[in-house]
């Protein structure tokens, strides 16, 4: 099995190297378009700031190869942010996957949002061997609302969608390689998932 993580310059991947090697995977970091289309799976990550990352996908042209992608995409955090229509951060166009606009938490909380939180209503083999109420390690000063492909819901401030799915793209606002052994399961379950 052939698993791509899209290195386009703002992604903790080796971070995500590592939680696959120790399932057994070798993942292969690339930004050209010919191996990721090529990918059975695709890891889409992301860390750091919204506008500066939409113009880097830009630049090496993967704006429009990521939404076109027919094997089974996985958003991480940033990665997932910008797989919605539009974030605050920066007033920034994201991909358009899923119907759902990215917003700020407010001052009235802790920002970011960082360290351990629940998943709630849970909704797709994603989710395979884990429970509601399961613990993710999240770090995001932003937040999809909650929208019909909501797959798992986190409260911080206020409800918000915590995991995304429409057709073959899935999306997680936290981060599964850190997230112990929930989160190696859900790695599994999307290794696991058919193309």
């Amino acid at each position: 099995m052939k698993l791509v993580i899209i290195n386009y310059g703002a992604g903790n991947i080796k971070s995500l190297q590592f939680a696959f090697k120790r399932l057994g995977i070798d993942a292969v970091l690339s930004n050209d378009p010919v191996v990721i289309q090529a990918a059975d799976k695709v890891i889409f990550p992301g860390v750091g700031e919204a506008s500066s990352a939409m113009k880097m996908l830009r630049q090496s042209e993967l704006n429009r190869i990521i939404p076109k992608l027919t094997q089974p995409v996985l958003g991480i955090c940033l990665g997932m942010q910008l797989m919605c229509n539009t974030t605050e951060e920066g007033n920034t166009k994201g991909l358009g996957i899923f119907d759902v606009a990215v917003k700020r938490f407010t001052n009235k909380v802790k920002v970011p949002q960082m360290g351990w939180n629940t998943i709630n209503g849970l909704k797709s083999e994603l989710f395979d061997g884990i429970k509601d109420n399961e613990f993710m390690y999240l770090v995001h000063s932003f937040y999809a609302e909650i929208c019909p492909n909501a797959i798992s819901v986190t409260h911080y401030e206020l409800d918000y969608a915590s995991a995304l799915q429409k057709d073959n793209f899935y999306g997680v606002q936290f981060h599964p390689e850190k997230s112990s052994l929930a989160g190696e399961q859900l790695l599994k379950n999307f290794i696991n998932i058919k193309s």
